[in-house]
């Protein structure tokens, strides 16, 4: 098994990258090099000489190597001898700085590669509690967005990208190998999403990285709801079948679009200052043993709309008398200023 290859890391824009890249470099002066005999080409046959005896004296000017020219007769006239000073000047020029990039691509490109894969490797080694997202496809691009939107690290793992410019940490490699999931280091994270094309490809994984981490939070995508146990067996904590809420969405936007939309708004568009997020009691809070109503503090409007109690059931529209204990979760709607102050009461 290959060992992981890291990519990413790079936010600049697109078209700066490309500026960067040395490859890019070395097309675009072997590009003008192909001109250049092109040119000469067609200029020594239209002073005179045969097709391959012009495409001949192209390349023994422009590389400079001084051998006799093709007809001694024509070489003595100005024409010729103003486009030879011509193709010489800039011929030889071309061919020197083209020499002078593929040294310079052979270095950097190799160069930068290492510091990136060494770069790369520094700072997933020093994330703690990140987002492992195995499988860089749509699903996996939907989920970085969102992961990035909430200020989470995120990890990338694919086998075979298909772009290995992610702004991203990207691990080339094969999610099912263990060693790839240590790099990825999911012994250090907090979340695992599994977007793999395969079940068997995603239970596989799950199975290796509950093994390695008891306290890491699984999610994991399905095609087939009937294997929505085996993932729960595996160590799954939640299983997803996009298919099914792919219906349920479009049913919910056919029947009630007003509130597919309001939810769908709260969840993903950062365009509104509202959002819904969960907070975890600790047993050490100082709210532990206080009521909802206690959470209030100065204008803070925040809405409790859901707890999570000890019985594992979702209690909607609690009380405001309700005792908040240690292990609760409570789902709270607001903004994000108000959030942050139920956050740091919590």
């Amino acid at each position: 098994m290959r060992s992981p290859y890291i990519f990413g890391g790079d936010r600049s824009p697109y078209w700066k990258r490309q500026e960067r890249d040395p490859w890019r470099r070395f097309q675009a002066s072997m590009a003008l090099v192909l001109t250049i005999v092109v040119t000469g080409w067609v200029g020594y046959r239209l002073l005179g000489l045969p097709w391959f005896d012009a495409l001949y004296q192209t390349i023994i000017t422009i590389t400079t190597v001084g051998f006799t020219e093709v007809d001694l007769e024509l070489a003595n006239t100005t024409s010729y001898r103003v486009f030879t000073l011509f193709l010489v000047v800039v011929g030889v020029g071309a061919v020197l700085y083209t020499i002078s990039v593929f040294v310079d691509t052979l270095i950097e490109g190799t160069l930068n590669d290492a510091f990136r894969r060494r770069r790369m490797t520094k700072a997933i080694a020093a994330m703690e509690g990140h987002t492992i997202i195995c499988g860089w496809g749509q699903v996996g691009h939907a989920v970085a967005d969102f992961c990035v939107r909430n200020q989470t690290n995120v990890v990338i793992i694919d086998r075979d990208p298909a772009d290995t410019t992610s702004e991203y940490p990207l691990i080339v490699g094969d999610a099912t190998d263990d060693d790839v999931l240590r790099a990825a280091g999911v012994d250090r994270a907090g979340v695992l999403i599994l977007a793999l094309d395969h079940d068997a490809d995603n239970l596989f994984v799950c199975l290796s990285a509950r093994a390695m981490s008891k306290t890491l939070f699984i999610v994991a995508r399905t095609t087939d709801q009937g294997n929505e146990p085996k993932f729960f067996q595996a160590g799954a904590n939640r299983v997803i079948n996009p298919h099914e809420i792919g219906g349920s969405r479009m049913a919910a936007l056919a029947l009630q679009p007003h509130v597919a939309e309001f939810i769908d708004e709260i969840l993903h568009d950062d365009q509104h200052d509202v959002s819904v997020q969960e907070f975890v009691v600790s047993e050490g809070s100082s709210m532990s043993g206080h009521k909802l109503m206690d959470l209030r503090q100065g204008d803070s409007r925040s809405l409790i709309i859901a707890i999570r109690k000890g019985d594992n059931q979702y209690h909607t529209n609690p009380s405001p008398h309700t005792e908040v204990q240690g292990g609760d979760v409570l789902i709270a709607l607001g903004s994000h200023a108000e959030l942050d102050m139920l956050r740091a009461r919590i």
